[in-house]
């Protein structure tokens, strides 16, 4: 079985502190990258952008709502004109910087209050998937499995990558639990390897009330915030090789190649 770990990365702001990243991306096997509207700035991005390069990290864009103030946080109802403009050019954004360090953003996953509601919102998902299109048709979609990014970006023949989140819960419905809530987030690292380990195996998520729904696995994401953040992931990855399972790149993975 083929896996990737992905990770948020980037995210320079009041609000997140990017000190975790360089360890992280000796570990994860891609990075979504902050294109400066919820968080990041041009240099952060260079230099995520480097180290990813070095260690063989395959990098994608992390577009959301410009909305810095909320980490892009907070929902936001935006025409389908306004949303496709917002997506397109933060993955315009991290690719000209790419560019000049000779490396190409190879997938797009969307961030925080935008990639909640497009899980729910079918036609908002294709407004997405719609303009990823329009910039590269091979960018891969790199989505919540089961959520309706998954179903239009299928319909739209595009490639997708479906994920797990390694530190958050899911309600019976197969979302995440809110971040409002008390047991939203796994903090213990060997619950969240046997969490992901579980998953993984039985492509299933594993349900908060011990319920599972079928699901393809793909990808497993580790946040890139809080103390346990780097053993986490570094837990997940050798629970994951001890599994047999072979960890690549989205963009090295056998089905995208």
């Amino acid at each position: 079985m083929e896996i990737n770990i992905n990770c948020d990365l980037g995210e320079s702001s009041k609000l997140h502190s990017t000190k975790n990243d360089p360890l992280l991306l000796e570990i994860v096997n891609s990075a979504n990258i902050a294109c400066g509207y919820h968080a990041g700035d041009k240099a952060t991005m260079e230099n995520t952008i480097k180290i990813s390069k070095k260690n063989n990290v395959s990098i994608g864009a992390h577009p959301s709502f410009n909305d810095p103030e909320n980490f892009g946080r907070k929902r936001v109802n935006l025409p389908s004109k306004d949303v496709k403009k917002l997506i397109i050019d933060q993955i315009d954004i991290l690719s000209n910087i790419a560019d000049k360090n000779s490396i190409k953003v190879t997938h797009v996953k969307p961030h925080g209050a935008l990639n909640n509601m497009a899980c729910e919102n079918y036609d908002l998902a294709k407004t997405i998937a719609d303009s990823i299109l329009e910039v590269n048709k091979n960018l891969i979609f790199l989505v919540p499995t089961g959520s309706q990014m998954e179903i239009a970006g299928k319909k739209l023949g595009m490639k997708i990558a479906a994920e797990i989140f390694a530190d958050r819960n899911y309600e019976d419905d197969g979302n995440l639990i809110s971040r409002s809530k008390d047991n939203a987030i796994i903090t213990d690292p060997i619950i969240a390897k046997k969490h992901v380990i579980k998953m993984v195996k039985n492509q299933a998520l594993n349900c908060f009330s011990g319920k599972q729904i079928p699901c393809k696995i793909d990808s497993v994401c580790v946040h890139g915030d809080g103390k346990s953040a780097v053993n986490t992931a570094q837990q997940i990855k050798e629970g994951l090789i001890k599994s047999g399972v072979t960890l690549s790149p989205l963009d090295k993975m056998k089905k995208f190649v």
